[in-house]
């Protein structure tokens, strides 16, 4: 999760939330792709959560990315709660239960989005490993109940914590027990954006199955392959799922704006301050709704650059558009997500291809998906098929648009590349997750602690 924006412009109205994210619009020459990933940290001595504090700590795993990579500090308080390159090379965050999260900075190619990732993990290796840390790729975390997880000092986290309960049933999991890898994209004009959208939200269910790595929470299988998903399903009904009005006619920026209006806040940030804001939806905000508890605090425009952030459909938009079904897993399938998506959206043909065969999905077939998908993963039923099935032709899609655009790494491959692992799921039919389920009912013999050394980094 990025750092919270301050911008003190008042908003002078609807319209100027519409053009802040039409503001976003750049043409295709400009097209650029940022890969965000999460990952859970462990005591290899006992598999045990990482703390905060202390000297094998996550703060001194934060301070020691600090010196050895030259990043400028985030602070919460007295907290240092993130690493910034200022100079575009993206962040280094926190999630609630101390994930740890790489926003990498938009890069032409998937080939560099590889590179960056590669980069990022020897950094991180180098430091955890005298601290006696790793890091495991998984969508939820497989051990740790959530009273044991550690909690990070950002005092965001403190409102969404009390908040969480009233709106749904697995809040707090999302927060402290899910990793997840997503894709942030460009697009170049509303109807470009519209387009991207609409594919990507109809395909994120065979995402969430291509991708599924978390069948285990509280040391046991939960009987989803994609337990991270499930558990968005229960966190927040306002401001999670799959945005039905985005498939209605003349959907654009005005449409989304209008759904974020009415979606409650989390809070409004003045100084260092966090308020408390869950009770009034920005509409509300921007209506006095906050003057009785906040006298002279107006709407900002770094009010609203907070807000969108706070909301948590399949597909978010804001300047780009953020790709959210998937699954953090193996180092593979890192890159693969971006390739998946890239090769979907970047190439004109490859995105008419994967709008054509969505086209006609229903709401309720779009739905029905999505609730399904994180159970039975590639094995879902779609009108007389499988998610299985229907993933080999949208690969197809996708490794078509990768080739088209024709980006070659230094030992003469296409971005294609990264979607091998993707292509051997489908074959096999076996995702990471169905993998990590043998082995727990074979090999490890029920030993949970067998996933960190099979997942880490």
């Amino acid at each position: 999760m990025a750092r919270d924006t301050t911008d003190d412009r008042p908003i002078e109205g609807r319209d100027a939330l519409v053009a802040w994210i039409e503001a976003g619009a750049r043409p295709r020459e400009r097209w650029k792709l940022g890969t965000e990933h999460e990952k859970f940290p462990f005591r290899r001595t006992d598999f045990g959560p990482v703390p905060y504090d202390g000297a094998a700590g996550i703060r001194a795993l934060l301070e020691g990315l600090r010196a050895r990579g030259g990043w400028e500090p985030i602070f919460d308080g007295e907290a240092v709660i993130g690493l910034a390159d200022d100079h575009g090379g993206g962040a280094i965050s926190l999630e609630p239960g101390g994930q740890f999260e790489l926003s990498g900075a938009p890069l032409l190619d998937v080939h560099a989005t590889a590179r960056e990732f590669e980069a990022h993990l020897a950094d991180v290796a180098a430091v955890a490993a005298p601290l006696g840390l790793g890091f495991a790729g998984l969508g939820a975390s497989p051990k740790w109940q959530l009273d044991a997880t550690p909690v990070m000092p950002k005092s965001r986290y403190a409102i969404m914590r009390a908040y969480m309960p009233e709106v749904g049933t697995r809040g707090l999991d999302m927060m402290f027990r899910t990793s997840t890898v997503q894709v942030n994209l460009d697009f170049s004009d509303e109807a470009d954006m519209a387009a991207k959208l609409r594919v990507g939200l109809a395909l994120q269910p065979l995402a969430t199955a291509l991708f599924a790595a978390s069948p285990f929470m509280d040391g046991e299988p939960t009987g989803f392959l994609s337990t991270r998903s499930e558990i968005w399903r229960h966190t927040d009904p306002n401001r999670t799922g799959m945005l039905p009005r985005a498939f209605e006619p003349g959907f654009g920026f005005e449409s989304y704006v209008d759904w974020a209006l009415d979606v409650p806040m989390y809070f409004v940030k003045r100084g260092d301050t966090y308020h408390d804001a869950t009770d009034v939806t920005f509409r509300r905000f921007m209506a006095g709704g906050l003057a009785h508890r906040l006298p002279g605090v107006v709407p900002e425009m770094g009010d609203w650059v907070n807000h969108v952030g706070t909301l948590f459909p399949e597909v978010r938009l804001k300047r780009y558009i953020e790709m959210r079904g998937a699954d953090a897993g193996s180092r593979a399938s890192i890159p693969a997500l971006p390739a998946f998506w890239v090769g979907l959206l970047y190439d004109a043909d490859a995105l008419d291809a994967a709008s054509r065969l969505v086209a006609d999905w229903t709401t309720e077939e779009r739905q029905t998906l999505r609730d399904t998908a994180p159970r039975l993963g590639l094995a879902t039923p779609f009108r007389g098929r499988t998610l299985r099935e229907i993933g080999a032709e949208v690969l197809a899609i996708a490794r078509a648009g990768l080739k088209a655009r024709g980006i070659l790494d230094e030992t003469g491959r296409d971005e294609s590349v990264h979607l091998e692992m993707l292509d051997e799921i489908v074959a096999s039919g076996k995702t990471q997750a169905d993998r990590l389920l043998d082995a727990w009912r074979g090999e490890w013999a029920g030993n949970i602690d067998r996933v960190f050394d099979a997942t880490v980094w």
